[in-house]
């Protein structure tokens, strides 16, 4: 009954006034009509809502009213209009004006209305205010940008350790070829050339580390471009190594020849670093017993068949980039839960839960995917997989200084002069620059000395030469460290004297960092690196004369 009598209500009301009833309820949209001139001709309720004129006042004016100044000078009603007479529909967003001037961003359709023979009687218009959504859109890509920005950020500030043992070893370098520079013209020597290359190579090395932590940590605009992952690796070894520390050994294994990817190059950085920084902290022991994290690439091609929990991701041909870690793993619950956004295991203040969630918008952003690998005790791989670039040709980048990974060329040090050292010394120490100096000094002085790059080759040097007086070893060492290589070394040799040399790795001395033989056991000294020529003679000269 009650149906019958709301239809019986409504029976009287004419279709044309239905239609008005029906145009007048909807508030959120302004719908009305413009006769072939553009002259608005109808108007209702949600026009009169957000632009401000009531139907009085804009009925019989033209719909340019809405357009901004600038907009109108240039034609854009016109041309709206002309579009739509000719191809049926216009859409567009772009600023409005209301009746009190303020601007408003409108999303507008216009169509062309044709009676029965095909003539013109107007255009129908309906415009949307959506200046909300736009500010919501606007402030949503702002706090995406400010977040991959501390996302980035929050990277470089884990390289700041690593980054300031590697300046003190140049500025080692830099400091020590200038004191034998003057040493030797004080003594009416003129051979100083290879301390002069010496610092200039230094100089570059350090010129370059900067110029890499600048261009990453910078704001930039992001671009796709073809690029090679093989020469985005070996140009961000360096940093990467100053990353992970030299007790967690970094290693890789680069497919050639690569296929080109096209995708945006500082993203790609960014997400390297990132993955290796997340591959250092998975192995919480590695500052004392070491760990290996590898850097992988390699051409795959998916099949749909491959792909199927990949929603979204085309089958093809893609280029892999792994980083995999020997750390602790991760167990199914936390596996499931790695790309969502603030979610992460480490402490707080440690780390904003970003990273890989930034890393999964990257690749499907660049129509490309990631993949995990991970079990409890057996380490974690993280495969960033990008689509070919079948557009461009095999890439064969030169090298340049900012991807050779070898050392320096070092000069050959002149012969050693006589001098009152007595005794053999061990020096070890992984930065070239610094250990050819250290070894031209005590040559100089008189002492006999032996060389390794690591522990692993000082343990078999120790164990070759007949004997050892003194053993001269920076802390941060890669695999072996100073102090695991001097608890060695004075296992199999009590009376061995050690002096440790370091930049910044205090922690890896058990947190005793003491000065002379305080806090480090006996038999034991520490130099702060950049040291004095002098300094260092001296406390060689003390520790091997048993003062």
């Amino acid at each position: 009954m009650k149906v019958e009598h709301a239809a019986s209500a409504w029976e009287p009301i004419s279709g044309e006034r239905r239609f008005q009833l029906l145009v007048d309820s909807v508030g959120d949209y302004a719908i009305y009509l413009l006769d072939p001139n553009g002259i608005v001709s109808s108007w209702n309720s949600g026009a009169a809502s957000f632009k401000g004129y009531s139907a009085d006042e804009i009925i019989g004016r033209h719909f340019s009213t809405f357009y901004m100044d600038e907009d109108r000078a240039a034609g854009l009603p016109q041309r709206a209009l002309a579009t739509a007479l000719t191809e049926g529909r216009f859409e567009a967003e772009g600023w409005r004006v209301r009746k009190d001037g303020t601007r408003f961003w409108a999303s507008v359709v216009i169509r062309a209305v044709r009676d029965e023979t095909g003539t013109l009687l107007g255009f129908a218009k309906v415009t949307r205010d959506l200046t909300e959504r736009r500010k919501a859109q606007q402030a949503l890509d702002e706090a995406r940008e400010a977040l991959a920005q501390a996302q980035k950020m929050e990277a470089v500030g884990q390289l700041t350790g690593g980054v300031a043992h590697d300046f003190n070893n140049l500025l080692q370098a830099i400091s020590s070829s200038l004191e034998l520079i003057e040493q030797r013209l004080e003594a009416g020597r003129t051979d100083i050339a290879p301390f002069a290359a010496t610092a200039r190579a230094a100089v570059d090395r350090a010129s370059t580390l900067t110029r890499r932590l600048l261009a990453f940590a910078r704001r930039q605009p992001l671009k796709p471009e073809r690029a090679d992952l093989n020469a985005l690796v070996a140009g961000l070894w360096d940093l990467l190594g100053r990353s992970v520390g030299e007790t967690i050994r970094l290693e890789r294994r680069l497919a050639e020849p690569l296929w080109p990817v096209h995708a945006d190059v500082n993203q790609i950085e960014s997400a390297l670093l990132n993955l290796v920084i997340n591959a250092r902290d998975a192995m919480p022991d590695a500052m004392s017993d070491g760990g290996t994290v590898t850097v992988e690439t390699a051409n795959a091609s998916f099949t749909a068949a491959d792909l199927v929990n990949d929603p979204g991701v085309a089958p093809g041909d893609y280029v892999t980039m792994t980083v995999r870690d020997s750390g602790t793993g991760m167990p199914p619950d936390v596996l499931a839960r790695v790309f969502e956004p603030f979610f992460t295991t480490k402490p707080i203040g440690q780390g904003t839960g970003l990273g890989l969630s930034q890393l999964y918008g990257f690749a499907r952003q660049s129509d490309g995917f990631v993949r995990i690998d991970s079990a409890v005790g057996r380490g974690t791989a993280v495969h960033l997989c990008l689509p070919r670039d079948h557009a461009a040709p095999a890439p064969a980048p030169a090298p340049t200084p900012d991807n050779a990974t070898g050392p320096a060329e070092i000069p050959a040090p002149p012969p050693g002069r006589a001098g009152a050292g007595r005794g053999t010394v061990l020096v070890v120490e992984d930065e070239a620059l610094v250990r050819m100096l250290l070894v031209e000094v005590l040559q100089g002085d008189g002492y006999t000395t032996l060389e390794a790059a690591d522990g692993t080759g000082a343990l078999a040097r120790l164990t070759e030469a007949e004997a050892v007086d003194l053993l001269v070893t920076d802390v941060g060492l890669p695999g072996l460290n100073g102090r695991q290589l001097a608890e060695m070394a004075q296992a199999h040799a009590p009376d061995l004297k050690v002096l440790f040399l370091t930049g910044y790795a205090f922690q890896a001395l058990d947190d005793r960092p003491g000065d002379g033989a305080h806090g480090l056991g006996r038999n034991r000294r520490v130099l702060v690196k950049p040291v004095a020529v002098d300094a260092f003679r001296a406390m060689v000269g003390s520790m091997l004369s048993g003062r």
